[in-house]
């Protein structure tokens, strides 16, 4: 087996601290995601559909000094996004979480967290369909056995074993039978079929986004059918790094936000977005501040059980 090309590279001197870990947690779906995964030692490995083609990419930080390696056409582009990827730009400097002692002390205890912005819809977009209405286990499987029959190996080191997501022509080339092996039901892949017909018009949402007009890429998002407020909030948040979008909608985050900021067991979308509206503007921050707690509200009745469409 032949060695893989060299590598681009790119170093940029970082300023203040940076989680690679906790900023960039956000995108992997699940322990065994083929397309990313972080080394023991703080690197993360990410294989993505760049505009300009297939790509993997590298980071890892060192002496204040983040390096930045990346194979394939997409090299160059990837490069180009790193800034954005680690949240570079992203200003936390005005959240004040002081009012409340637990959100006080995670934010003093990670100073280098941030939001992502990937800038790559799809990638985001397509695993946030598969976890519609199911555990995160479910979609997770869905989302393996998608990439590694309808995807393609990444370019670099072989023994990653990295994958790249399907392309958008290939999404829709997946039959209905395949889906349901994958467990994955007919309103789910028929949104995913949808959103591949549109990606190039949903990608736009990126341009829309940057210019900070966030409420028109979450309109672009939802023009795809069966892409609702959840699933577009869910993309932006990876795609857009929207430092305002909050997740209505998902089934234990409107319990994790009141019990982090009232202890109440059990709270709905309503009254979370009541105690989220202080920090509007920044709201994502905060949310993420109280996903990475620990704080969680007492679980009453019996556990969760999937429904596995397999079956039927």
């Amino acid at each position: 087996m032949s060695d893989p090309p060299s590598p681009h590279s790119r170093r940029i001197r970082l300023d203040r601290p940076t989680d690679l870990p906790r900023t960039l947690g956000l995108l992997r779906r699940g322990s065994g995601d083929p397309t990313m995964r972080f080394a023991a030692h703080g690197g993360f490995w990410r294989a993505s559909r760049t505009p300009e083609g297939i790509g993997t990419l590298q980071l890892s930080v060192a002496a204040g000094e983040l390096l930045a390696l990346a194979w394939g056409p997409g090299a160059s582009w990837l490069l180009d996004s790193v800034p954005e990827l680690i949240g570079q730009s992203d200003d936390w400097s005005e959240l004040d979480v002081s009012g409340h002692p637990g959100l006080h002390s995670v934010r003093r205890q990670l100073p280098g967290l941030r939001l992502c912005r990937t800038g790559l819809v799809l990638d985001a977009l397509i695993p946030a369909v598969l976890e519609q209405r199911v555990t995160g286990g479910e979609a997770w499987r869905a989302w393996r056995l998608l990439v590694r029959t309808f995807g393609e190996p990444a370019p670099g080191p072989a023994q990653l074993k990295l994958w790249v997501a399907p392309a958008p022509d290939r999404l829709r080339e997946v039959p209905s039978w395949d889906w349901h092996r994958y467990g994955v039901d007919a309103k789910r892949y028929r949104t995913i079929r949808a959103a591949a017909t549109l990606a190039s018009r949903l990608e736009e949402s990126v341009t829309l986004a940057a210019d900070g007009n966030f409420g028109a890429a979450l309109q672009r998002l939802q023009a795809a059918p069966g892409v609702g407020e959840w699933t577009a909030a869910e993309t932006a948040l990876r795609a857009f790094g929207d430092p305002d979008v909050v997740s209505v909608g998902d089934f234990h985050l409107k319990n994790r936000v009141g019990y982090a900021l009232t202890g109440a067991a059990r709270t709905d979308d309503a009254t979370m977005l009541e105690l989220l509206e202080p920090w509007r503007g920044q709201r994502a921050r905060v949310v993420r501040l109280i996903e990475l707690s620990g704080m969680s509200p007492p679980k009453y009745g019996p556990r969760f059980s999937p429904n596995d469409i397999r079956v039927i």
